[in-house]
């Protein structure tokens, strides 16, 4: 029999994690200027890929003017504050590729970007929090949230292929809006002991992740294998277990020692920790130990969500005592609709890393090192990992096979 929230147990809400009712984790209505006295940031950052093209960016950045971040105020002015000092930081690292990084970020743009970062509790990198949740806005105001009506605030080189995927991403989040909104109707009906509440909930659950693997195969349609890999992906990659920067990057102005930190990846959306910790999820030492890491590379208040999550009272051990079909019906769904989001994720990484790297390989073995070919211009450092720095296929199928774990 369901009973009542006592009120040493208050109803589980998700007001205080900075979560939006209509966008999910998504930044609602990122700002796309800053104000004026920031301008020579907007300029650089609004032009990172013609600059890297005409090997231009590391000196248009060396005589930047080193701004006071005092006079950024709101948390959104932080947040595009962040997202320009990043690509700025990507571009400046990565202009000329593997063969030719830099060993030190100058100050004009070291300090201001690690006290941006500390404001907002996100590392000084690219992050997913940035180039996806942070860097959209809508062509029309009044329009769908969709891709003919979504571009990108800043970009990267790669043409269209950046922009596809970035909001091909963006709209994987969107898809998970009602399996985030349906996680303290989850929550509050175990604690209720509500069985019904929860069967509902968990069948909103499972619709969105559907929603979410019929969104991330939009991928194929915007983005070209070879771009990504030959072109994009340097661009995303980090200095924490990247061979091509063993000793990582210093921040000058900020400390002495050089510091690591992981490239962009996927790992670093809430969603699917926010699922697993809701499920039950175990994850093995290793790739636990990287998911966990991935954490620090969220919003603060996301990154608590999670934690809160994992606090809660356990969902599969309420569905085992329930013993009431519907109810196990439900889970069961939305763990085989889980399973089926990675097991495509994937397809899309095999499609989209694994086979062109084994193109690339190829080309070199052969010497031929061809322009036309884009693959052959990709990075050796990375061609068995991810941006992030995993061994990418092995994780990839270990977590898929611990989420297989929690089947009913």
């Amino acid at each position: 029999m369901a009973s009542t929230i006592t009120d040493s147990q208050k109803p589980f809400s998700l007001d205080p994690y900075h979560v939006s009712e209509e966008y999910g984790f998504i930044l609602p209505a990122p700002l796309a200027e800053l104000p004026p006295y920031y301008q020579p940031w907007m300029d650089i950052a609004q032009h990172v890929t013609e600059l890297i093209y005409s090997h231009m960016l590391r000196s248009h950045i060396l005589k930047m003017p080193l701004l006071n971040t005092q006079f950024l105020g709101s948390h959104r002015e932080l947040r595009l504050a962040h997202l320009a000092l990043s690509v700025m930081t990507m571009g400046y690292v990565w202009q000329e590729g593997e063969d030719d990084t830099v060993k030190m970020l100058p100050r004009n743009l070291a300090i201001p970007y690690c006290e941006v970062s500390q404001r907002l509790g996100l590392p000084p990198i690219l992050t997913h929090a940035d180039a996806v949740l942070a860097n959209w806005r809508k062509r029309d105001p009044q329009g769908l949230f969709d891709m003919e009506n979504l571009e990108l605030l800043v970009t990267l080189p790669g043409g269209d292929n950046v922009r596809g995927f970035f909001m091909v991403t963006l709209l994987v989040e969107l898809a998970a809006v009602p399996a985030i909104k349906s996680i303290p109707l989850v929550i509050n009906g175990v604690q209720c002991g509500d069985a019904e509440t929860v069967t509902r909930a968990l069948e909103e659950f499972s619709q969105a992740i559907q929603g979410m693997t019929d969104a991330l195969k939009l991928m194929h349609v915007y983005v070209k294998p070879e771009v990504f890999y030959g072109i994009m992906r340097i661009y995303l990659s980090g200095w924490k277990d990247n061979s091509s920067m063993p000793a990582g990057l210093v921040y000058e102005g900020v400390q002495a020692e050089p510091m690591e930190y992981s490239g962009g990846s996927a790992a670093q959306s809430s969603l699917l920790h926010c699922f697993d910790e809701l499920l039950g999820v175990k994850h093995e030492a290793k790739s636990g130990a990287f998911l966990t890491r991935m954490r620090n590379y969220m919003p603060p208040s996301h990154k608590r969500l999670i934690q809160d999550i994992s606090l809660q009272p356990s969902l599969r051990g309420f569905v085992q005592q329930q013993a009431c079909e519907p109810l196990t019906a439900a889970f069961q769904l939305c763990v085989t609709k889980l399973l089926a989001l990675r097991s495509y994720h994937i397809n899309v990484v095999s499609r989209f890393i694994t086979v062109p790297a084994a193109r690339a390989r190829q080309l070199r073995n052969q010497g031929n090192i061809s322009q036309e070919e884009t693959v052959s211009r990709a990075p050796t450092a990375l061609e068995e990992t991810g941006t992030g720095g995993s061994g990418i296929m092995s994780f990839l199928k270990t977590v898929r096979d611990r989420t297989r774990d929690v089947s009913i």
